[in-house]
C-alpha cells in the first residue's frame, strides 16, 4: 500500500483548502492508500536560522515537531503540500516548513551523503485556493518555490489544483473543483 503525507498549511481548518485536500485524501483512500494528515498550524517548527549547522551535519540542529515530519517526508509515496495563497505564493506556514528542509540540500548538494531516501520514488501534489477572482498568473509565485521544495524530498512535482475566487464562491458551491480533486487523489499514482 501506498503512503502518503498530506500537509494542510492553512491556518483555517474546514475551509477551502482544506476541503480541497480531504477531497484527494478521500480519492487517495478508495485506492487503499494509507494517508497521514497533518496540520502544520498545531506544530512547533521553528524558524531557519541560517546557521549553516546542517551543512556540516546533514541535519538541522533543532529538536521540533520537524524531526517527525523529516521521518514523514523519508517513508512516504507522496507528498500532498496545501497552503491557501497569500501575496501570491504560499503563506508563511507552509514557508517556514519548506525553509527548515534546507537540511536536506545541504546533506544531497554539501556533504553529498543524502539524509533522504534518494532512490525511493515519491509522486507530489500542490493544492492552493485563492480568495481573488482567477487571473491567468494567479499562483505563479507559488511554483517556484513548491519546486523547489519536491525536489528537496526528492518528490515528482506532478499536480497542482488551483481554485480561485473564494471569497465569493466557496469550494462546497464548486462540484467541479471537488470532484477534480477526488479524481487526482483516485488516480494519483497512475503513470
Amino acid at each position: 500500500m501506498k503512503k502518503v503525507l498530506a500537509i494542510m498549511g492553512s491556518p483555517r481548518k474546514n475551509k477551502n483548502t482544506n476541503i480541497l485536500l480531504d477531497s484527494v485524501i478521500k480519492g487517495l483512500k478508495d485506492k487503499d492508500a494509507i494517508v497521514k494528515k497533518v496540520y502544520l498550524r498545531d506544530l512547533e517548527i521553528n524558524h531557519c536560522i541560517a546557521c549553516d549547522y546542517c551543512a556540516k551535519t546533514g541535519k538541522c540542529k533543532f529538536n521540533d515537531d520537524m524531526v517527525q515530519l523529516y521521518e514523514d517526508f523519508n517513508k512516504s509515496d507522496g507528498i500532498i503540500i496545501a497552503s491557501p495563497l497569500y501575496f501570491n505564493s504560499v503563506n508563511s506556514i507552509i514557508k517556514t516548513m519548506i525553509d527548515r528542509c534546507q537540511a536536506y540540500w545541504s546533506s544531497k548538494y554539501v556533504l553529498k551523503k543524502p539524509s533522504i531516501d534518494v532512490n525511493k520514488k515519491r509522486v507530489g501534489l500542490f493544492i492552493s485556493a485563492a480568495g481573488a477572482p482567477h487571473r491567468k498568473d494567479q499562483f505563479e509565485g507559488c511554483r517556484p518555490v513548491i519546486n523547489l521544495f519536491f525536489k528537496a524530498v526528492n518528490t515528482e512535482y506532478r499536480y497542482n489544483l488551483f481554485l480561485s475566487n473564494t471569497d465569493k464562491i466557496n469550494v462546497l458551491q464548486r462540484e467541479d473543483k471537488l470532484e477534480e480533486a477526488y479524481n487526482i487523489g483516485f488516480n494519483y499514482f497512475k503513470e
